[in-house]
């Protein structure tokens, strides 16, 4: 194995996924591993890092697998060295804008009901009797 390849364990490490969660993105086609050891074990670069930290992100915003492939296709082919015909590069730009929003959409929810959690747990704080300092013995 050489130093730009990892193994699953690193990559879990790195990404904060568990082995499971990076196998089930394998099996449903959203990260492939980019080699494979020897021994049969998946290695993986920088890239699929980066592929696997988009993915990480998109979940708690509520996307679907179906939404992370078909962003990662457009990324994809948008970061393709070749050069794109005008129109095919808007189309791809314009479901990457339009990911953009939807994301922006659900932060802004999640704001909102951060906001909501925090009011709560002061209120919950603030009917608590406050703390006596100690005696320091």
């Amino acid at each position: 194995m050489d130093a730009k390849h990892m193994q699953i364990g690193e990559v879990a490490a790195r990404t904060e996924l568990s082995l499971r969660t990076i196998r089930h993105y394998e099996e449903t086609g959203l990260v492939i591993p980019s080699a494979r050891s020897q021994g049969g074990f998946r290695l993986y670069t920088e890239n699929d890092v980066a592929r696997l930290m988009v993915i990480r992100r998109m979940k708690p915003l509520g996307f679907t697998l179906d939404q992370m492939r078909d962003l990662l296709e457009a990324t994809d082919r948008l970061d393709t060295d070749e050069a794109l015909p005008t129109d095919e590069r808007e189309a791809l730009l314009d479901r990457v804008r339009t990911y953009q929003q939807a994301a922006a959409e659900q932060v802004d929810k999640l704001r909102v009901q951060l906001a909501r959690a925090e009011d709560f747990e002061g209120a919950l704080r603030r009917r608590l009797p406050s703390p006596t300092p100690s005696s320091g013995l």
